[in-house]
């Protein structure tokens, strides 16, 4: 069989862990590009929504749609809740002083992953899709000049995989809805800015930094939520997307939103590829290579602003 059908369904596992991944980097990205804090625990974040959705689903019951929509709901609040609790008793007493913030986020990484691993255990879990129809993915070839259509043996996907690129693209397009058009956005990009005039005009900026640290975490959270009807729950999966996140950050250039999810696209969609027809590990050391190349050749990153 000819390679388009199989690059093809290589692409959409790229555009699943695109997906997954710039949900997860936009909310690494909006906590640095506002606080100019380098939260390490943000992977730990992002492994304790995949716990929480696997242990939000097992208490509800019944059938899997009802549990994963109140696990959608309810997990990145409560994780959103342990971060700004993090940011106030933690971060805020320490004046969120880079190279301080540094080693109290990965204090926060593992006291989070070593009471997981107290309380839920070393096991991976399952989580119950809500939806979990196969498609058959059609492919056209070109016999004599003219398009026919068919459907390639073994080729297919889920409607799961499909709904998540879509539930992970509506909640980017409100992330930037967010910044740009609400008052809330407003106070952040303000504080972004310029720390001590916003305290000047009277911001609450250490109020913007916990509810900008909660949302980084919700996001992550929410992204975790999406991928572990995909994966399984576990208590050290957050070490791969805190990787893959920082290197989409530094892609795209630190605090960029828009940056982030180019590149989250770029990493995702050559992942899921490179993957499929060579090898996961060859994958990740091609997207560190292009991180070295980024920061000898520009930096900032693609979008990021050029130091004054």
């Amino acid at each position: 069989m000819e390679i388009g059908p199989y690059l093809m369904l290589a692409s959409l596992e790229g555009a699943v862990t695109a997906a997954v991944l710039a949900l997860t980097a936009v909310g690494l990205s909006l906590v640095f590009g506002v606080m100019r804090v380098v939260n390490v625990a943000h992977g730990e974040f992002f492994m304790l929504g995949a716990v929480l959705a696997w242990w939000v689903t097992g208490l509800i019951g019944g059938h899997p749609a009802l549990g994963f929509a109140m696990a959608l709901v309810l997990v990145p609040v409560l994780v959103a809740g342990i971060a700004v609790a993090a940011d106030m008793t933690i971060l805020k007493r320490i004046a969120y002083d880079p190279e301080r913030t540094i080693v109290a986020t990965i204090g926060i990484l593992y006291i989070i992953q070593q009471v997981t691993l107290m309380t839920y255990g070393p096991e991976a879990r399952p989580v119950t899709p809500p939806f979990n129809t196969r498609l058959a993915l059609p492919w056209v070839e070109f016999a004599d000049g003219a398009p026919r259509l068919y459907w390639p043996w073994g080729l297919s996907t889920t409607s799961y995989k499909l709904g998540v690129i879509a539930a992970a693209g509506g909640v980017l397009v409100g992330v930037w809805a967010l910044m740009a058009r609400t008052r809330i956005g407003l106070l952040m990009r303000a504080t972004q800015l310029d720390r001590d005039m916003a305290l000047a005009f009277g911001i609450p900026v250490e109020r913007v930094y916990a509810l900008v640290f909660g949302i980084g975490a919700g996001l992550a959270a929410l992204a975790a939520v999406l991928i572990v009807p995909i994966q399984q729950a576990h208590y050290l999966m957050g070490g791969d997307p805190l990787l893959l996140s920082f290197i989409v950050v530094i892609i795209g250039g630190l605090g960029s939103l828009p940056g982030t999810v180019l590149a989250a696209v770029l990493i995702g969609l050559s992942d899921g590829i490179i993957s499929v027809f060579f090898s996961p590990t060859l994958a990740k050391i091609l997207a560190t290579l292009l991180v070295a190349l980024v920061l000898v050749f520009r930096p900032q990153g693609l979008f990021g602003a050029r130091p004054r």
